[in-house]
C-alpha cells in the first residue's frame, strides 16, 4: 500500500505551524506553565498570544486619569488656538462706512446721481483706438487693482483699491469721485456690477465678499468662507442675479444664494487657487482658470467638470475675457501671450490667433475687447496698454499709461474710442 503524501502550499503550511504552536502554547498556558522566555520575547507568537487585544477592546485598564502639567498646558493651548481659528475663520469684521462726495444725491428732478444720462447712446458702431490722455482720476492712496464701467452706459466707473477702499467716479460731467465705499480691512481684489448697476460685489484680502448698494453705499450682505476670494461674479441671467459665484484661494468655486445667505453649491476640482470665472453658452456654462495652469468648463449648478483643458505647454491664465460675439475667449497667459479658445462644444485652442509683444509674466493684467470686437487690448507689467487687431493679430498701438504695472483696462461701452486704464501707481486714466 502506497503511503499518501499531501503537499500543502507554503502559506498553508505556515498557517498550520502557527496554529499548532498556538495549541501547544494554550495547553501549556492553561496551567500558566508557558515557556517564560517565549512569553517575554515580543518577537514570539507566545508573547503575541498573551498580549493579544482586540482592536475594539476598551483602553479601560491602563487609563491615565491625570494629565501631566505639560499635557494640560498643551491641551489648553490647543483649545485656545482652535477657538481663535473658529473666530478668525470668517473674514475680519470692519465697521462699514461710506462718503458721498458729489453736490447732491438727487437732482432738481429727483433723479438719483447714479441714473444714466438721458441722451447716452452709442454714437456709432465703429471703434477707434485712443491716442491721447483726456482725464486722470487720482484719489486712491495705493495701487488700483480693478476698474469696471457702469453696465450699458459707462457714465460712472468703479475702482477697487489696495488702500482697502472702493470708489466710484463720474465719467461724463464733473470727472470727480462721487462716493467712497469703506468696508474692507485689506486690499480689494475684485469688483463686479450686477446687470443694472444698482448693486455691486467686492472681494477683499480680508476674506470677505460684500454686496453693496451703489447709490446709498450700504452693505446689503457679507459672505465669507474664511478663505480669500480672488474673483466674484453674479450669474448674468436677469432671473439669477441673486446667485453669487466666488473663486477662492482654497481651490474651490463657491456658489451662494444671496437671498438666504446659504452656500448652494461648491465646485471643487481645481488644484490651485481659482483666478477667473467666465460665463459662456447663454450663461448655461462657465469657464474657470486657476493657478494649476488648467481651464475647466462647468455646467452651471452641477459640480462636475464637463471639459478639462490642460496641456504641457500651458501657463497660468489669470485673466480671461469673452469676445463680444461670444464665440471666443481671450486668455492672458503668463508666458507673455494672449491665447484664444473657442466657446463652442470643444473649447479648442485657436492656433491661428495669438497676441504677443507685451510683458505680463507675474501679473494678472486684464485682457479686453473693443465693443465691436475688432480690437484686443491688455495692460502689461511695464505700464503700457497694448492694442492688437483681432483679424490680423498685429500690434496696432501701444500707449504708455502708468508708472509700474498697468493692471486693468476697459473699453467704454458707448463712447467707441474711449478707454480707461488703471495701474499700481494709484491712478485711473481715461484715453480718447
Amino acid at each position: 500500500m502506497e503511503s499518501l503524501f499531501i503537499t500543502f502550499p507554503q502559506h498553508e503550511q505556515k498557517k498550520r505551524k502557527i496554529e499548532k504552536k498556538k495549541e501547544v502554547v494554550e495547553e501549556e498556558g492553561s496551567g500558566d506553565g508557558m515557556d517564560k522566555e517565549e512569553v517575554e520575547n515580543p518577537a514570539t507568537d507566545a508573547w503575541l498570544m498573551k498580549n493579544r487585544k482586540s482592536p475594539w477592546a476598551g483602553k479601560k485598564d491602563g487609563l491615565q486619569t491625570e494629565l501631566s502639567e505639560e499635557q494640560q498646558k498643551y491641551a489648553e493651548e490647543h483649545a485656545r488656538k482652535k477657538a481663535e481659528k473658529a473666530g478668525g475663520e470668517k473674514g475680519e469684521v470692519v465697521a462699514e462706512k461710506t462718503t458721498f462726495h458729489g453736490k447732491e444725491e438727487r437732482d432738481y428732478q429727483g433723479r438719483s446721481w447714479i441714473a444714466p444720462p438721458k441722451d447716452a447712446k452709442a454714437s456709432n458702431d465703429h471703434c477707434y483706438i485712443p491716442k491721447r490722455l483726456v482725464h486722470t482720476w487720482s484719489g486712491h492712496t495705493k495701487g488700483v487693482s480693478a476698474i469696471r464701467f457702469f453696465p450699458k452706459y459707462g457714465h460712472l466707473i468703479l475702482s477697487a483699491g489696495m488702500d482697502t477702499k472702493v470708489k466710484i467716479w463720474d465719467v461724463f460731467n464733473s470727472g470727480k469721485c462721487m462716493r467712497t465705499y469703506m468696508g474692507h480691512s485689506k486690499a480689494v481684489r475684485d469688483i463686479s456690477f450686477c446687470n443694472d448697476g444698482t448693486k455691486f460685489l467686492t472681494a477683499g484680502y480680508d476674506k470677505n465678499i460684500k454686496y453693496w448698494d451703489t447709490e446709498t453705499g450700504q452693505v446689503i450682505s457679507t459672505f465669507s468662507t474664511g478663505k480669500i476670494p480672488y474673483v466674484v461674479k453674479l450669474n448674468p441671467d436677469d432671473d439669477k442675479q441673486s446667485i453669487l459665484l466666488a473663486g477662492m484661494s482654497d481651490k474651490k468655486i463657491v456658489q451662494w444664494d444671496m437671498n438666504t445667505g446659504q452656500i448652494t453649491q461648491e465646485y471643487d476640482q481645481h488644484l490651485g487657487a481659482v483666478n477667473t470665472i467666465t460665463f459662456v453658452d447663454n450663461n448655461r456654462r462657465f469657464v474657470t482658470s486657476s493657478d494649476d495652469k488648467s481651464l475647466r468648463v462647468w455646467e452651471f449648478g452641477i459640480p462636475v467638470v464637463i471639459k478639462y483643458i490642460s496641456e504641457p505647454h500651458m501657463h497660468s491664465m489669470p485673466a480671461i475675457s469673452l469676445h463680444p460675439n461670444s464665440n471666443w475667449l481671450a486668455a492672458q497667459s503668463l508666458d507673455n501671450q494672449i491665447l484664444i479658445y473657442s466657446t463652442r462644444e470643444r473649447f479648442q485652442l485657436n492656433k491661428k490667433k495669438r497676441f504677443a509683444g507685451h510683458i505680463v509674466a507675474g501679473y494678472a493684467c486684464q485682457v479686453n475687447f473693443s465693443p465691436d470686437g475688432r480690437f484686443v487690448m491688455s495692460g502689461d507689467g511695464e505700464g503700457k496698454c497694448w492694442f492688437w487687431d483681432w483679424k490680423s493679430c498685429k500690434v496696432f498701438r501701444t500707449l504708455k499709461c502708468h508708472e509700474g504695472v498697468c493692471i486693468g483696462c476697459e473699453w467704454h461701452p458707448l463712447e467707441q474710442s474711449k478707454v480707461a486704464t488703471c495701474g499700481w501707481d494709484g491712478l485711473i486714466k481715461y484715453w480718447d
